[in-house]
């Protein structure tokens, strides 16, 4: 093959990446392997022998030409990126990146670099899909009209990502390359057994411009495995059975619909079955993306294939979240801010540029964040709360209604706010709740605790696992339970020694009264 002097590395050995070690090095290609868990890198080289390199001696080996990515997928865009620039060739696993926008950035960095980026749809290089595909293509199931795929399992339930970027993205690359473009309208729903957060189920439903339609239904609480493509025309059906032995796996039905006397009849034909060669789809994935840097041509599923299916991704989580249809402006990147999947973002909330919001997360009804706020997972803010610019919410932090956070304030992991002093569980005192106000650039760290109607003055420092009673002045260092103030800290944050100079700044401050003065 003219493509046996190309040299890769693959980067990730895990649960998937382990194949990809292996059909790379049958293919003559593997140079080297990567994992940021030492011992699975090594078994790797040790077995297919080759070296066990960092991803920075990845980048500098001139004699790689291109890098292979199964790194959990929240990592994808920063290793694409840098190997991109490093000139670089790259083949990441699905999904390209977690945010249209960065895979927007991938795909322009390729075409400025020259570089082939490839993205890893495996079903698109399965023979029983690519005999479907040219099928429809040369009319023989008549005019399409729709199509549905099945991906269901009782199997891996993860924790990181719900089941529609899990399984939908291989059924999402298959129906738009049939379905010729990106769709005009989507809307997805599901359901969340086992985790509050984590939708099991989902149906994801597609209507494309020229009539037709597609939906998608993953869910990996299924009594039994079945990975299944049905393709519908006006003069028959396709059914691409991925369960079945290759002899059975792609089945023709030439169905139709005849009309009778104004009655629309259903015109049954036996099922034919169509003769495939039975190959490994991963290996042919592989020699595609070798043979795509020989001869510099574009992949089957290069960057702007992997693009078009996140933007689907993207709307059908937005759907999720919002519980309603949306329209073609879904697919551009209009939010100017990050919500990973999966988060829970209700109508009525305004999110400003920038901003970010992780995973199981939950922004209720009425909530205004800021600009380049950080919200981090398992987060509940609202309804209506106020969350200035530039503020970091740490994991596992509840926000209720009354809180206002000013700009630049930080939370620690697991802080607890309330809003009612005296809560009984069966008496409701929405009428008691009391407002807390936590000014510009105020520090409260882990676990410490905000009792209701207080106030929080500027730059003051709540020490972890505080316990806040009463109103604080700015700039106090507190601790406690009650807290109580044993110092001073300056803008920067830094604890003021004798000197009362903050040592990050420079600046040096004055007790005046009861309050710290800056000396100008």
């Amino acid at each position: 093959m003219d493509f046996l002097n190309i040299k890769i590395a693959v980067v990730g050995c895990g649960y998937w990446g382990k194949n990809l070690v292996r059909n790379f090095h049958e293919l003559g290609a593997l140079k080297a392997v990567c994992d940021g868990y030492a011992p699975q890198a090594q078994k790797m080289a040790e077995t297919y022998g080759v070296p066990a390199l960092s991803f920075e001696e990845v980048l500098k080996d001139p004699e790689i030409q291109g890098v292979v990515i199964a790194a959990p997928a929240e990592l994808h865009y920063d290793l694409a990126k840098k190997a991109l620039l490093a000139d670089k060739h790259v083949f990441v696993e699905k999904p390209l990146s977690l945010e249209v926008k960065h895979a927007e950035e991938l795909c322009q960095l390729a075409e400025e670099q020259q570089k082939i980026l490839m993205v890893g749809h495996l079903l698109q290089y399965h023979p029983a899909f690519l005999e479907l595909k040219n099928r429809v293509g040369k009319g023989d199931i008549g005019k399409l009209q729709y199509l549905y795929s099945n991906r269901l399992n009782f199997g891996k339930i993860r924790q990181e990502e719900n089941s529609l970027w899990s399984f939908a993205p291989h059924d999402i690359s298959m129906i738009l390359s049939i379905a010729g473009g990106e769709p005009e309208s989507v809307y997805a729903t599901g359901s969340c057994h086992v985790n509050a957060h984590i939708h099991d189920t989902t149906m994801t439903h597609l209507h494309f411009k020229n009539g037709v339609d597609a939906h998608v239904f993953v869910s990996w609480l299924h009594p039994f495995k079945e990975q299944k493509l049905v393709v519908v025309g006006s003069e028959g059906m396709f059914v691409f059975d991925d369960g079945q032995p290759w002899a059975e796996k792609l089945q023709f039905y030439p169905h139709k619909v005849n009309w009778l006397e104004g009655v629309p009849t259903p015109d049954k034909a036996a099922c034919e079955y169509i003769s495939l060669e039975d190959s490994e789809p991963l290996k042919l994935e592989c020699a595609h993306f070798l043979e795509s840097i020989s001869k510099q041509i574009a992949p089957r599923t290069n960057g702007q294939e992997g693009l078009r299916v996140l933007k689907v991704l993207d709307a059908a989580q937005k759907s999720l979240g919002q519980k309603k249809r949306l329209g073609p402006n879904s697919f551009q990147n209009d939010l100017k801010y990050f919500a990973h999947a999966p988060t829970a973002i209700d109508p009525g909330c305004d999110i400003g540029a920038g901003s970010k919001i992780w995973h199981y997360s939950h922004i209720l009804s009425g909530t205004k964040i800021g600009k380049n706020a950080i919200i981090g997972q398992n987060v509940m803010i609202g309804p209506d709360v106020v969350v200035g610019d530039q503020c970091k919410i740490q994991n596992n932090v509840s926000l209720y209604k009354g809180i206002t956070l000013e700009e630049g304030v930080f939370c620690g992991p697991s802080c607890v706010f309330t809003n009612v002093n005296t809560p009984r569980a069966c008496i409701e005192r929405k009428d008691q709740y009391k407002p807390t106000h936590v000014e510009k650039w105020v520090t409260i760290g882990a676990n410490a605790t905000i009792i209701c109607g207080v106030r929080l003055g500027a730059y003051s420092l709540i020490g972890a696992g505080a316990v806040v009673t009463k109103d604080v002045k700015p700039h106090t260092l507190m601790v406690g339970n009650p807290a109580r103030q044993i110092g001073w800290v300056s803008h920067a944050g830094e604890v003021l020694r004798e000197d009362m100079t903050c040592p990050r700044e420079g600046r040096k401050y004055q007790v005046v009264g009861n309050n710290l003065e800056e000396i100008l």
